[in-house]
């Protein structure tokens, strides 16, 4: 009963694609586990009362460690497997959030959180490759895409356990809720000794029974000899063939004539969610809503807790469309409402604002407009949600179908370290901006957000329903600086297409013999 049910899990593309997910989600977990604590009197009294600088460097140290992380992907998945690379994540995770329970000084705390962030940075550049690997076409957006709905559900479900721990008094009230962060890491590592490796990487690796049985299972209803899961293996294999003559030895494979643009593609667009300004809305929230004006903890808190329920929620629609819509047209939507929200928000925020003193602390503050006040806590929701529907999935799952097998690993662990890059540079940076430009901060990421869409606009084609085979096609065209005028038909391949390539190999290996 147990092998059957096992079997049954493994067959599932929707489980499959989605279990490992969870990977995501410890990013987002830490997220909240910050954002959570920074008005907690406990926290800023075991941890010597950190100003602006020094919780942007306690901050800063989660993505320190993930930027390291996401360069060990590019040995480990090769190495190992992309399976086996998920699981030494989680319990990567477990090691740092035992310290970061048990942290008695910031020393302790910040090899914790760099800990933990190895392992987010492994599993926020593994998961999406996997899942690009591991599902058909038609869902792979879909699939891929489910890794920042993680997220979301993490810096919600977190947020919500520090919310409740609020009301315990002394170190528990933090203690506990980081502790508790290792509940999904445990799951994720054990749970993934259920599910199958990636039918390329086995491929890649002279394992090609085990990658036909796989893709029957997955895309099959486990028939080896249904004419897709064929067409897919034999796909498969002559492009892994084909990549193995062209050989990608190092880093420098990435920078060469065909695969130095889309490395430049996705480490940019990982660049761009982060200088979205999404940076600013989660880990340091609590900040934003003071300086809008909103005093009292409790208040603050409960404010806060409806932003990750609309990040949440306005994740699903993006899942469930991006397919359809494309990854183009919700990138260009998304930047442009993140900039205008941005906008909104520092306008109001320096015609309405003045310097004061919140919690002994120096803060840019809107005071006696309660109007302006709800004004920019609301525009604060739009942006969220703009993001959620539109940047966020999409900043995951572009880069992991751009990329050829031969440099697949390498190309998406060096876009996931150009995003862990960014996030602890502006980690550490927007403390002590809001403390010292405050509403200006606003209007640097908004820039950000226009410039985004003007480089999106020009450059990046539409990938959407294509296979990671004919995506190789769009990039052939060239198109550079044109990528409005790449058609969806671009680079499709239809069965007789593949069926026209299998007979030309039979016929040349029988010619051959």
């Amino acid at each position: 009963m147990g092998k059957g049910y096992s079997a049954s899990i493994a067959s599932n593309p929707y489980i499959v694609g989605s279990f490992a997910c969870i990977g995501g989600g410890l990013f987002g977990l830490d997220i909240s586990s910050m954002s959570g604590v920074l008005s907690n009197p406990s926290y800023k009294k075991t941890f010597g009362n950190p100003g602006p600088n020094a919780q942007g460097a306690i901050v800063a140290a989660m993505p320190a460690g993930s930027f390291v992380g996401a360069i060990a992907v590019s040995k480990l998945a090769d190495l190992i497997g992309r399976k086996w690379t998920i699981i030494i994540s989680g319990w990567i995770w477990v090691l740092g959030s035992i310290l970061q329970a048990a942290a008695v000084n910031r020393g302790m705390l910040v090899v914790g959180r760099i800990i933990s962030g190895i392992s987010v940075g492994i599993a926020s550049a593994i998961v999406p490759l996997y899942q690009s690997e591991i599902t058909e076409p038609r869902i792979r957006g879909r699939m891929v895409s489910l890794q920042q709905w993680s997220i979301t559900w993490g810096i919600l479900l977190q947020y919500f356990v520090q919310f409740g721990c609020s009301y315990i008094d002394g170190v528990a009230s933090f203690r506990i809720p980081w502790a508790l962060q290792m509940i999904p890491a445990i799951i994720l590592s054990v749970g993934m000794l259920l599910f199958p490796e990636s039918p390329r990487w086995l491929v890649d690796n002279g394992r090609e029974q085990e990658a036909l049985e796989i893709l029957a299972d997955l895309h099959g209803k486990g028939d080896p000899n249904n004419e897709l899961v064929q067409l897919e293996i034999t796909e498969i294999k002559d492009q892994v063939e084909f990549e193995k003559k062209e050989g990608a030895k190092s880093y420098l494979d990435l920078f060469k004539p065909g695969i130095a643009r889309r490395v430049m593609l996705g480490a940019s667009l990982q660049m761009w969610s982060q200088l979205s300004g999404m940076n600013i809305m989660m880990y340091y929230i609590i900040y934003v809503f003071q300086g809008a004006g909103l005093t009292g903890t409790r208040g603050n808190l409960i404010a806060d807790s409806v932003q990750y329920v609309l990040n949440v929620a306005l994740t699903v629609p993006a899942i469930i469309y991006i397919d359809r819509w494309g990854r183009r047209p919700m990138l260009l939507a998304g930047t442009l409402l993140m900039g205008f929200w941005l906008f909104l928000v520092g306008g109001l925020q320096g015609g309405f604002g003045a310097w004061g003193e919140v919690d002994g602390s120096r803060v840019w503050v809107i005071s006696g407009h309660e109007g302006i006040t709800k004004a920019v806590i609301v525009f604060s929701y739009l942006f969220v949600c703009s993001f959620a529907i539109t940047m966020g999935p999409v900043s995951w799952t572009y880069p992991a179908e751009i990329f050829p097998m031969r440099v697949r690993a390498k190309a998406v662990s060096f876009s996931t370290a150009a995003n862990w890059i960014f996030n602890f540079a502006l980690a550490w940076a927007v403390p002590p901006g809001l403390s010292s430009i405050a509403w200006k901060t606003y209007f640097i990421f908004g820039t950000f957000n226009f410039a985004a869409f003007i480089h999106i606009f020009f450059m990046y084609p539409e990938t959407a329903g294509r296979t990671l085979e004919e995506i190789e096609g769009v990039f052939a065209q060239g198109h550079m600086f044109t990528a409005w005028k790449v058609k969806r038909d671009v680079g499709k391949r239809t069965l007789e297409d593949v069926k026209h390539d299998v007979h030309e190999v039979d016929s040349k290996e029988k010619l051959e013999a």
